[in-house]
């Protein structure tokens, strides 16, 4: 449901770069774009330089700023389809914004062929935005009443087959999924910025901006419009199979309006010429977000620079089995591996180019948006339990039933295998 694999590997195709090298430039080219596209927003917006400058910072410094309980950064510190829709989605709401409607319409059909979802949320505002344009021209006293109609169109989606058992394991293991799961200060997520957006369309409308004031008006509706999606699709556990359109990601593209807004009027009204102000706010902010960074991945380097030996030792492990072991050889691991400590979410099949029997974390959210997938991803995760008590004869079950020939243990190890790598994390296993 996606190009984006096929556009990545056409560049490094035609360029002749190496896979480490093509990604870093991806990733690179995709932060670039997003800094660019909000500063394009901003110009929009505010008329001032240092607006620009307080937009464009300031979203730079929260790139990787947690959005309420929905799982999502606004740059995840990997390549990945979202950061591409991401920038494609604040370009789009610019072209909105200036009624250049068939642009926005080419940036939205970009960030789709790249992400089978979060195009909606441009494409949803754009709609909205013309609804509320007709209805303030037409019934300027009457601009609440857009949401509803458009709340209904939404909740016209087909609701898809009842979830089956192992369904519903894998979707209970993405608690983001389920806003009554979310905690206090994530539903805070939801509400603050509403808020906040509404009191920013007030003073920009007492200063006479109106392309500004509108743009607020139309995300805190776009906002309200969708938590009401989410309640609905959310709540009566019958529609459970429906609740993977995650109708809550839409605050992606609100968080960054939002930084982009607030960051001008920093730079408009607090910070102006004043180095020092500048200084004050963005060197804690930004010190603050790394630390952050540093202790969601404690065991890896900062920036992983293409070239350079990794110095996890689980990315050292993968990168042994890439180079040493059968290239149709299919291991297993801890079904819960990424969620180890000091694992740092490190993907095996794509770091180690290998098969591996089914886990908790990225196949567990391959299976919550296929439904068909439950059933055997549940069998191979059940197979694989409980990893931390398996014995010799309990990986020799996997050789039988799956074809396991390789396994992948935390140290100290399991007696009785035969292990021609390990480190100071994990053992690499051949299983005779």
């Amino acid at each position: 449901m996606t190009l984006f694999p096929n556009l990545v590997a056409f560049t490094l195709r035609v360029t002749h770069v190496n896979v480490e090298m093509g990604l870093f430039a991806w990733h690179f080219g995709s932060i670039f774009l997003l800094l660019l596209a909000c500063w394009k927003l901003s110009g929009l917006l505010f008329e001032t330089e240092r607006a620009r400058c307080g937009s464009t910072y300031l979203v730079a410094a929260l790139l990787t700023v947690p959005v309420a309980g929905t799982a999502l950064y606004i740059v995840d510190q990997y390549l990945n389809p979202r950061n591409l829709a991401a920038f494609a989605a604040i370009f789009a709401v610019t072209q909105i914004l200036q009624r250049k409607y068939v642009g926005a319409l080419l940036w939205t059909a970009f960030a789709a062929c790249v992400h089978p979802l979060m195009w909606v949320f441009p494409f949803s505002f754009g709609a909205l935005w013309i609804v509320l344009e007709q209805v303030e021209r037409r019934w300027p006293r009457f601009g609440q009443r857009p949401q509803l109609r458009s709340s209904l169109m939404l909740l016209e989606a087909p609701l898809g087959p009842a979830a089956s058992a192992a369904y519903h394991q894998s979707a209970r293991m993405h608690s983001y999924f389920y806003i009554q799961d979310w905690q206090w200060y994530e539903w805070l997520g939801i509400i603050g910025p509403l808020a906040i957006l509404w009191w920013l369309a007030r003073v920009a409308k007492d200063r006479g901006r109106m392309l500004l004031a509108r743009a607020c008006r139309a995300f805190a509706f776009y906002g309200i419009i969708y938590f009401i999606v989410a309640l609905v699709v959310d709540l009566p556990s019958s529609f459970e199979s429906v609740a993977r359109i995650q109708p809550m990601r839409s605050l992606h593209l609100l968080y960054m309006f939002l930084f982009v807004v607030i960051g001008g009027f920093l730079g408009e009204t607090l910070l102006r010429n004043h180095v020092w102000r500048w200084l004050v706010l963005f060197v804690p902010l930004a010190t603050g977000m790394f630390v952050a960074q540093r202790c969601l991945f404690p065991a890896s380097a900062h920036v992983e620079w293409p070239g350079i030996a990794p110095r996890n030792p689980w990315a050292q492990a993968f990168i042994w089995i890439r180079s040493n072991t059968p290239t149709d050889a299919v291991f297993a691991l801890d079904p819960d591996y990424m969620r180890l400590r000091n694992e740092d979410v490190i993907g095996f099949r794509c770091l180690a180019e290998r098969s591996r029997l089914a886990d908790t974390v990225k196949d567990g959210g391959a299976v919550s948006m296929f439904p068909a997938l439950a059933d055997p991803w549940w069998e191979q995760v059940k197979s694989q339990s409980p990893w931390k008590s398996f014995r010799a004869e309990d990986f020799a079950r996997l050789h039988d039933k799956y074809g396991v020939s390789w396994i992948v243990v935390q140290q100290p190890g399991v007696a009785g295998l035969s292990c021609p790598y390990e480190n100071s994390a994990v053992r690499v296993c051949r299983l005779e």
